[in-house]
């Protein structure tokens, strides 16, 4: 979401390397750049502007750390100035006594039922009871999509049957919210625009009968700025406490990302990545200064394995990966593994532009329908073939191909793929070993 921003931060910071001293023109030269960077990447021009002034001001001042190089020195401010504009992580607040309602708002099409199922997932996810309603009495069959996406996430659902009056609606949620124990109940809400008095004076009552402790507005990210002016909008009639920003997997700048919390106060709690229910995250500004930078989110990365990778089977695939005994089978269940965790490109965008990651084109277009094609190939094997790949001659390679759908010529790719990361793994297998034994001789083992 943050490419075309990310590619020209790092060709400023380039511009500055091999300068001897931080100079006010070359300062100027870099921030010009950096503001251009912004600009195109659908910063608010205010909030780019003021931006700029405060990397200006500390580069110049005594803010600048004399031990670093130009190019260090003006990361260093623009990845303070980053977070600064961004905030601190905004953590989703709860009731002192259950349940706490969640109030979910925005413009039709901006993704709030979708993002009610998704926030009901991750509750559930986390500990807590939710239940989720709909108030959209005006959309045809909208109260019926939330139920449908509640059954696809497993969440608990009130129908509000028997009336249209979104006040009625809330208040058999409560009650029912109370009798199942359930500590959270997330509102779904008609969409609609700011300037439409009736609906917003809705949302105003639904407001004093709930007492919220969130009123989370839902915004497009692909739309940008327009985004940011309709939350803005909201959160001065509402008092919104915090932003869901959707699609943020797409063709999204970023730029409603760096502007939303300037311009309306509130900060982005939650972000959509994707389609899938799963696909929503907590928004932690750090994390999103780092993938701006090119430096990664390598600890998101490592939350996703472990969410999404079994321990005891990544035990033995280490076991199987040092004592060579590698197979097909376990080729193709790493596979599963990591497409569990994400699209690739996705988890590519997580990783640093640094170190043996810069040199990963930055247009790298990974196939994800060739991983399902590799899946199919090791699944029309016999076991015996995925145990033994030595089995497999030219008769049997013809056989998995009909068999998988697929050419000799893919089955073949797949067995080479598969033979040279055994011969990787074994090759670090024996650097492991070596290294072992050295050190068992410096401490004196035999």
């Amino acid at each position: 979401m943050f490419e075309t921003l990310t590619d020209k931060l790092q060709r400023a910071f380039k511009n500055l390397r091999g300068q001897g001293k931080l100079t006010a023109e070359h300062l100027d030269a870099a921030l010009g750049e950096i503001r251009e960077a912004l600009l195109e990447g659908d910063v608010n021009l205010g909030v780019a502007d003021e931006f700029i002034a405060h990397v200006r001001e500390k580069a110049l001042g005594s803010d600048v750390l004399l031990q670093l190089s130009p190019d260090q020195q003006v990361v260093k401010i623009v990845r303070d100035e980053l977070a600064e504009l961004l905030g601190r992580e905004a953590k989703p607040q709860f009731g002192s006594r259950p349940p706490s309602v969640w109030l979910i708002c925005g413009l039709q099409g901006s993704g709030k039922t979708t993002s009610t199922g998704k926030l009901g997932k991750w509750l559930a996810e986390h500990g807590h009871r939710p239940i989720v309603v709909s108030t959209d009495v005006y959309r045809p069959a909208a109260r019926e999509q939330l139920a449908q996406v509640a059954k696809a996430t497993g969440t608990p659902c009130w129908p509000g049957t028997g009336t249209d009056k979104p006040v009625e609606i809330v208040r058999g949620a409560v009650r029912e919210a109370k009798l199942s124990a359930s500590d959270v109940i997330l509102v779904d809400t008609a969409g609609r625009l700011h300037i439409d008095d009736e609906l917003m004076n809705e949302l105003s009552t639904l407001k004093r009968e709930l007492n919220p402790t969130e009123i989370l507005f839902v915004a497009d990210a692909m739309i940008g700025q327009d985004a940011v002016r309709s939350a803005g909008e909201f959160h001065k009639r509402l008092g919104v406490t915090g932003i869901i920003l959707t699609k943020m997997d797409g063709d999204a700048r970023g730029g409603a990302a760096l502007s939303i919390r300037k311009v309306t106060g509130a900060p982005v709690k939650f972000v959509g990545v994707g389609e899938k229910y799963d696909a929503l995250e907590p928004f932690v500004p750090d994390r999103i200064v780092g993938r701006i930078l090119g430096m990664g989110d390598v600890l998101g990365l490592i939350e996703k394995a472990q969410k999404n990778i079994d321990e005891k089977q990544a035990r033995e695939m280490e076991r199987k990966l040092r004592e060579n005994e590698f197979t097909l089978a376990d080729f193709r269940d790493q596979l599963q593994q990591i497409r569990k965790m994400g699209s690739m490109e996705q988890l590519m965008g997580m990783l640093p532009k640094v170190g043996p990651f810069a040199k990963i084109p930055k247009d790298a277009q990974i196939d994800e329908k060739q991983l399902k094609s590799t899946e199919a190939i090791i699944n029309s094997m016999t076991a015996a073939e995925r145990a033994n790949d030595n089995l497999i001659d030219g008769k049997r390679r013809k056989r998995i191909a009909r068999g998988s759908g697929t050419t000799v010529q893919e089955v073949n790719q797949v067995l080479k793929q598969y033979a040279d990361m055994r011969k990787m793994m074994k090759q670090y297998g024996s650097m492991a070993k070596m290294k072992m034994r050295g050190l068992g001789k410096l401490a004196g083992l035999k």
